[in-house]
């Protein structure tokens, strides 16, 4: 089988590559190992950008708007974030990344499910599909397989700088506010948060990540964490499990290959968000690998455009996002009660509302540090934290 791109994995970031390479005129294959499409575990928040970036608007696969969250501090304090309007959608993974790789095969790519890259060599990609072996010379492959990727591997690219595990069942819960996302800080998710994101009055994604044991640490948060444990009523509809890489690897591209999403960790440090920086990311992989195959050049210079372009574009807020998460994995619930503490003042919910973004922190960090010298007495905390 003869094709210009092949991309491996119909998640979104590969329905956008497939989608923007056969806009670009070129021949593309995507494949997708599971029967299904939309297997990720995932809470389903994703910010109003992020469905923009998409090109998907409005339809069934919103469950839920949010317009502001409430952080709970292991003392208990609560911290809201009331955004005034909506700042970011439940979504159906499912439903919504079908819709995507529906997009990709309306624009001219070819979609095949079930199927499963299971070597690359000399330019052969071998795939497994219902049993049978498929061989395909592809020009550009573009890696879109997870965290996990095949792709990065035989291409001789690195992992993720970290990856961090999570866990999250859909419950009943009672919900404080089905506009407002609950986060949960400290010691309940060591290295990273705890979340109850509502679907609709009674329902919540209950989740975590953190870097070690997290179903231990979501059994634990649902007996005895004093809020979660009150609200949970003990049942839930499913359990899903998986991991977030962090941390982009120094290249990801090499000769004939290019990696987009989770194979790139081109995803969120501070939030373990990946849908927008992906889609951004894999818009690009899809307009470089187009272009590059009709110039007869599919080199790793050629291919390193794509390097330059997301870098460009993202590559600077996930470096900063890098260092917050760093820094915050290291403090104990002392310094978090402090923090929360420290935040819970109008002037500063203000500027949190007003420049709060799900998808660039950067921006109301500078504005905070800028506006409210006192949050400089949180830099013992910091220092301590960076030690």
């Amino acid at each position: 089988m003869e094709y210009d791109v092949v991309v491996v994995g119909a998640g979104p970031a590969g329905s956008m590559a497939a989608k923007y390479a056969s806009k670009g005129g070129v021949s593309v294959l995507l494949i997708e190992e599971h029967q299904e499409i939309g297997q990720k575990a995932c809470a389903g928040l994703i910010s109003t950008r992020a469905l923009d970036e998409c090109e998907i608007g409005l339809g069934k696969w919103i469950k839920n708007r949010i317009r502001g969250s409430f952080i709970y501090s292991p003392d208990g304090t609560c911290l809201t974030i009331d955004g005034k309007e909506t700042k970011a959608y439940v979504i159906d993974r499912k439903i919504f990344d079908r819709e995507l790789a529906k997009q990709a095969v309306r624009a001219g790519a070819n979609l095949l499910v079930k199927a499963k890259a299971t070597s690359l060599k000399d330019g052969k990609l071998d795939i497994l599909t219902q049993g049978e072996s498929l061989e395909v010379h592809p020009k550009i492959i573009i890696g879109a397989d997870g965290l996990s990727s095949g792709i990065a591997k035989w291409a001789g690219l690195d992992k993720a700088k970290k990856v961090i595990g999570g866990v999250q069942i859909e419950g009943l819960y009672d919900v404080r506010d089905k506009d407002f996302v609950e986060v949960f800080v400290g010691s309940v998710a060591p290295g990273f948060f705890a979340w109850a994101v509502p679907l609709e009055d009674g329902i919540a994604r209950i989740g975590l990540c953190t870097t070690a044991g997290p179903l231990r640490h979501l059994t634990n948060m649902l007996k005895s964490h004093p809020i979660v444990s009150r609200r949970y009523r003990g049942s839930h509809l499913d359990l899903k499990v998986g991991a977030i890489p962090l941390g982009p690897p120094e290249r990801t591209t090499a000769e004939g290959t290019i990696l987009v999403g989770d194979a790139a960790a081109q995803v969120k440090p501070t939030s373990g968000g990946g849908i927008y920086t992906g889609a951004l990311c894999a818009k690009i992989a899809g307009e470089v690998a187009a272009a590059a195959v009709k110039e007869g050049d599919v080199s790793a210079k050629r291919l390193a455009e794509y390097e330059k372009r997301w870098r460009s574009a993202i590559g600077r807020e996930l470096s900063i996002g890098m260092r917050i998460h760093e820094v915050m994995e290291r403090l104990n619930d002392s310094d978090f009660n402090e923090v929360i503490k420290t935040l819970d003042d109008p002037g500063i919910l203000g500027i949190i509302s007003q420049y709060g973004d799900m998808d660039y922190p950067s921006t109301v960090v500078k504005k905070l540090i800028l506006a409210k010298p006192r949050l400089l007495k949180l830099s013992g905390i910091f220092a301590k934290a960076l030690r």
